[in-house]
C-alpha cells in the first residue's frame, strides 16, 4: 500500500516544524534469517553483532577486502530476523556481495523492502506522538504487533507492515513529508548514509563510522579488518565526513565537483556524500581531508559564485 506524500514546504533554513511524519522511500532493509545469520553477518561487518541486544540498534558497515566500504547501515532484530537498514540502491550493490559468501553458511538474506514501510518521525512533538500511538517508547529499540521502532535521541525510525503504516498515516491526519526532509535531519547528524555510486571509495573512519559507534574495535576478524585496524591505531587516515550549507544556482548531483579556498585561488576536492537542495539553498555532506579549518570556504566547481560553509559536527572525532 503506497503512502501519499503531500510534501509540505519547508525550507533547510527554517525551523523543524513541531511535527514531521516523513516517508523515508529512500531506504530498503536486507532481511538475514537462518541458524547462522548473525553469526554470518557478525564475520562481515565492523559491528559486534553478537552483543546486539534485543532493545539495541547500531551503526554498521559492509566493507570490501580491502577495508573499504560497500554499505553502511543501521542493524536491528525482530524476532529471528536480523535487519540492515540503508538507501536502497545501496541494497543493490552490497546484497548480492553478502550472498556471495553466505552460500557456506546456514543463512538465507533477501531484499526486504517490500514487506515493509518506513516513516520518519521527528520535531518537538515527535515523542508524543509516537507514545500516543504506540505507548512509552524509551529503548533504543522497541518491538511492537506489527513491526519495530527505532529511536535515535529524539527522532524515531517506524518500521511498519504497510496497512499498518497506512493506517497511522490516516489515523493521524497528518500531511507526510517526503524522503528528502528527512535526508536533512540525517545530515545534520553527520551520518555516514551511503550511496551505491560511492560503494568501495572509502574506509569507515572517512565517513566517521567510529564517531557514531559504527566499528567495533574488540570483535572477531571481519571482512576489511585489517585495513579498519591500521588506520585506527597506526594512523593514516587523510579524510573525514564534513557538514556543508550554503547556495548554488546549480541542480548539484552526488558527482558534483567540491573546490577548497587555498589563499588566493581555489583547488579540487571533496566529495558529496549525501545532500539536499531547496532551490538555491543546499545542505550535505561531503568527505574532505581531515585537516580542514572550520572556517574554510568551499564552492562548487562548476559555480564560480556559489559558496559553501562548514557546520559543527554534533559529536567529536577526537580518539578516546
Amino acid at each position: 500500500m503506497t503512502i501519499s506524500v503531500s510534501t509540505p514546504h519547508w525550507d533547510l533554513d527554517a525551523t523543524l516544524p513541531p511535527l514531521m511524519l516523513a516517508n523515508l522511500s529512500h531506504l530498503g532493509l536486507i532481511k538475514v534469517v537462518g541458524e547462522q545469520g548473525r553469526s554470518f553477518i557478525h564475520g562481515q561487518v565492523t559491528t559486534d553483532i553478537s552483543s546486539l541486544a534485543t532493545d539495541q540498534w547500531r551503526w554498521g558497515a559492509h566493507c570490501d577486502p580491502k577495508g573499504k566500504m560497500l554499505a553502511s547501515f543501521r542493524t536491528f532484530a525482530i524476532q529471528d530476523a536480523l535487519f540492515m537498514l540503508m538507501p536502497k540502491d545501496a541494497i543493490e550493490v552490497d546484497l548480492p556481495q553478502l550472498q556471495k559468501y553466505a552460500v557456506f553458511s546456514k543463512a538465507t538474506l533477501s531484499n526486504a523492502s517490500a514487506e515493509w514501510t518506513l516513516l520518519g518521525v521527528a520535531g518537538e512533538q515527535a515523542s508524543q506522538f509516537v507514545n500516543k500511538h504506540f505507548g512509552d517508547i524509551q529503548q533504543e529499540l522497541t518491538l511492537i504487533e506489527n513491526g519495530a521502532i527505532l529511536k535515535d535521541a529524539e527522532r524515531f525510525i517506524l518500521v511498519l507492515t504497510p496497512d499498518a503504516a497506512a493506517a497511522l498515516v490516516a489515523q493521524s491526519e497528518l500531511s507526510v513529508f517526503d524522503a528528502s526532509a528527512w535526508q536533512a535531519l540525517e545530515i545534520a547528524a553527520g551520518y555516514p548514509n551511503l550511496a551505491a555510486s560511492h560503494a568501495s571509495q572509502y574506509v569507515p573512519q572517512m565517513c566517521n563510522l567510529q564517531a557514531v559507534n559504527g566499528i567495533s574495535f574488540n570483535k572477531g576478524c571481519y571482512m576489511g579488518q585489517e585495513t579498519i585496524a591500521r588506520m585506527k591505531y597506526r594512523g593514516g587516515n587523510k579524510r573525514a565526513l564534513y557538514i556543508l550549507r550554503g547556495h548554488t544556482s546549480l541542480q548539484i548531483t552526488l558527482a558534483s565537483g567540491l573546490e577548497i579556498a587555498m589563499e588566493d585561488s581555489f583547488r579540487r576536492g571533496g566529495q558529496i556524500i549525501e545532500f539536499v537542495q531547496r532551490g538555491n539553498q543546499v545542505l550535505l555532506t561531503a568527505v574532505l581531508p581531515n585537516d580542514t579549518p572550520n572556517d574554510t570556504q568551499l564552492r562548487f566547481a562548476d559555480d564560480e559564485q556559489s559558496h559553501l560553509t562548514i557546520q559543527a559536527l554534533p559529536y567529536s572525532l577526537d580518539e578516546a
